[in-house]
């Protein structure tokens, strides 16, 4: 069994010695008497190579897309190349101060701006804000400038319409931007219902949040016709860039007739984003949006760069400065690596390896949609519940053959959903294994479904009581 790291605390023991460097350092002439500790603090008391070893060992038991598999669905973990790392690391880059004079930020800010351009001939809009910290920022973001767009004109428009299927920051950053929620149901092929979407279609409605393709992984086949209903009735059409990383290079936002557009840096452009950040979610907008982006944006005059607050209708800052810097330069490095064939190149096997396994797992699992999918598809573990293991416990089962779970229960119109997203970087090799072992376990709970039920067994904390771990975790070590 692991040790936490003060069960291997000794007494006496010390990581670090520094010769006394003659420095004065009588804390009492400096801090009030109530401020200071009479006791010692009771931290572990190790050696810098036990301390070493001690998290080294820790990080092996991680799941993460550099030790294995990750089909993680709707939250992508989009392997990160290294190479995007030594860019960021670059002393230029990893230097900079927000403060300093734009004449000697040259180069950090030509760097914005060309990114900035790239986004827009990605997504086929006309403006972009890098500002955002993440996708659910974005889309607050986005929402800000629908608002604010309608509050200039004089239209009081109240209601924002969301399909079942959507992601759950959708209806959040659409509330907490003060509009009220319309949810329309999906049809029989598992798209917007045109003819719901007309049923709540008024003069209240200011946007229509969609993704596509959307979160059961099947492209809108409808697109054009939802857009010019939403554009006749006055309304905006805003698109999740959750999943751009389907269609990049083929078809673009723009083209479908969308106003406002989020991007998932870390889903699309290969940006880390983990633990809650730092992350980027750049908002691109179409003309009449473009005055409306939050400022400053990086501009460019006489081959000079510089940040642009002029923007005369803008929805203010969203971020401190311009934005998480460190991971634009890894979208830019991305960007520039891959090139125009390369991005749509990823699209296209993101596409194939996604289909590749739903056509190899859907004799073995439900699968509610069977048609051709996008980057990803969702089964449903139904029929295993009926056999005594529900979507949890196969995902939990996966962790014993090293393979990170992909995303489950999500979205909420899949009874027992499985959200299985390959991304383009993962080999044949390892999607056939991927197969032999969601195979494998579903022979296993055919025979012996109490092995599964009990599952994960070798990792080194098993099953556990995930309702009570929420409720009453243990935060202490003694």
């Amino acid at each position: 069994m692991t040790q936490i790291i003060f069960e291997k605390s000794r007494p006496g023991t010390r990581g670090v010695k520094l010769p006394d460097a003659g420095v004065e350092h009588n804390l009492n002439k400096y801090l009030p008497e109530n401020l200071l500790k009479e006791e010692k603090l009771d931290l572990p008391e190790l050696t810098e190579l036990d301390v070493m070893r001690h998290f080294i060992n820790l990080s092996r038991k991680n799941f993460s897309v550099d030790t294995v598999f990750y089909p993680l669905g709707s939250c992508t973990m989009k392997y990160n190349p290294k190479i995007n790392e030594y860019a960021a690391s670059l002393d230029g880059f990893l230097n900079i101060h927000p403060n300093q004079d734009e004449g000697t930020a040259q180069g950090a800010l030509q760097l914005m701006y060309e990114l900035q351009e790239y986004l827009k001939i990605i997504t086929g809009l006309d403006a972009v804000s890098l500002q955002p910290s993440a996708g659910a920022h974005g889309e607050f973001t986005g929402m800000l400038i629908v608002k604010s767009y309608f509050e200039k004109k004089g239209e009081k428009r109240t209601k924002v319409i969301i399909p079942d299927s959507a992601h759950g920051t959708n209806p959040a950053s659409a509330k907490m931007c003060g509009f009220d929620i319309v949810e329309i149901k999906s049809n029989s092929k598992g798209l917007v219902d045109i003819e719901e979407l007309k049923k709540v279609l008024d003069n209240d409605v200011a946007a229509l949040m969609m993704t596509n393709p959307n979160t059961l992984g099947l492209f809108e086949e409808n697109i054009q016709e939802i857009s010019k209903l939403m554009h006749d009735a006055g309304a905006l059409l805003y698109y999740d860039g959750a999943n751009l990383n389907a269609i990049m290079g083929i078809t673009n936002p723009g083209l479908m007739g969308f106003d406002v557009v989020h991007v998932n840096l870390h889903k699309t452009f290969s940006t880390p984003h983990g633990g809650g950040g730092p992350g980027a979610g750049p908002v691109a907008v179409v003309e009449k949006l473009a005055d409306f982006l939050p400022v400053p944006v990086a501009a460019k005059k006489n081959n000079t760069y510089y940040l642009n607050y002029d923007l005369k209708n803008t929805i203010g800052k969203v971020k401190a400065f311009y934005g998480n810097f460190g991971v634009l330069v890894r979208a830019y490095t991305y960007i520039l690596t891959m090139g125009k064939e390369g991005l749509k190149k990823a699209s296209e096997d993101a596409v194939l390896n996604a289909n590749y396994l739903k056509e190899k797992l859907k004799d073995y699992y439900d699968l509610p949609y069977d048609r051709l999918c996008m980057h990803e598809f969702v089964l449903s573990a139904d029929k295993q519940k009926h056999e005594g293991v529900n979507a949890l416990g196969i995902a939990k089962r996966l962790m014993d053959f090293d393979i990170h779970p992909p995303t489950v229960y999500f979205p909420l119109i899949v009874h027992e959903a499985m959200m299985i997203e390959p991304t383009e970087t993962e080999s044949k090799e390892t999607l056939d294994n991927f197969i032999d072992v969601m195979r494998k376990i579903n022979t296993e709970i055919q025979n012996d479904p109490a092995l599964v039920q009990e599952s994960p067994l070798k990792t080194s904390v098993s099953k556990v009581d995930e309702t009570l771990a929420a409720r009453q975790p243990n935060l202490r070590w003694k």
